[in-house]
């Protein structure tokens, strides 16, 4: 694979001329903790998932909310985990622990921190596409930017500021989740695989 072949930066204009992105599959809401042990068999026997999450945003100085929402992807489906409702419990804790489960997110560092506020644990195997990209030559570490570069598609960060602790989130909210960790799960793969530059997503 000729690593050169991505653009190092990519401006606000060429993202326009791409197409929108959303991810199209299968998503699963965890609304409670009866259905986490289940979520997190299922994706404990991936061997890569994909990782983020989202926090209610505060428009008060000093207000830092808790996280609200864990996105974590298989190739198959999304997960959405409510933590705003019952926090982090242990099959989540474990498998954010497990050696053998890599975690693949964007800019990840601080998504960690704030989950251990909520439960500790001891991270395992988390990989930050910032990192990955730069052996490509890719200066750009935004999630949208780095879709557009890999994938060529556009990515909405308009539902990012909305409210992750509501008590229903809107099928808006709802995909615009899923497409993060989804698109971190293939921008992983397509870095790691012999696919040409601008691969297409499903």
């Amino acid at each position: 694979m000729n690593m050169q072949a991505y653009k190092k930066n990519i401006t606000t204009e060429e993202i326009e001329a791409y197409p929108a992105y959303l991810y199209p599959g299968e998503i699963v809401v965890v609304e409670n903790a009866n259905q986490v042990e289940r979520a997190a068999c299922d994706l404990a026997a991936q061997d890569v998932i994909g990782f983020d999450t989202e926090t209610r945003p505060s428009f008060t100085k000093g207000v830092v909310h808790p996280v609200g929402l864990m996105q974590l992807s298989t190739n198959d489906r999304v997960y959405l985990f409510r933590l705003n409702k019952y926090g982090l419990p242990a099959p989540l804790r474990e498998l954010l622990s497990r050696e053998e489960t890599v975690k693949v997110g964007v800019g990840i560092r601080d998504d960690i921190r704030a989950l251990r506020r909520l439960s500790d644990f001891s991270p395992a195997s988390f990989v930050d596409l910032q990192r990955l990209v730069r052996a490509f030559g890719i200066e750009e570490m935004s999630f949208s930017k780095l879709m557009s570069i890999i994938f060529r598609v556009r990515i909405s960060k308009r539902q990012r500021t909305s409210n992750w602790e509501a008590a229903a989130l809107t099928p808006a909210q709802v995909r615009y989740a899923a497409t993060d960790a989804w698109g971190s799960l293939k921008m992983y793969q397509a870095l790691r695989s012999d696919e040409a530059p601008g691969a297409s997503l499903p």
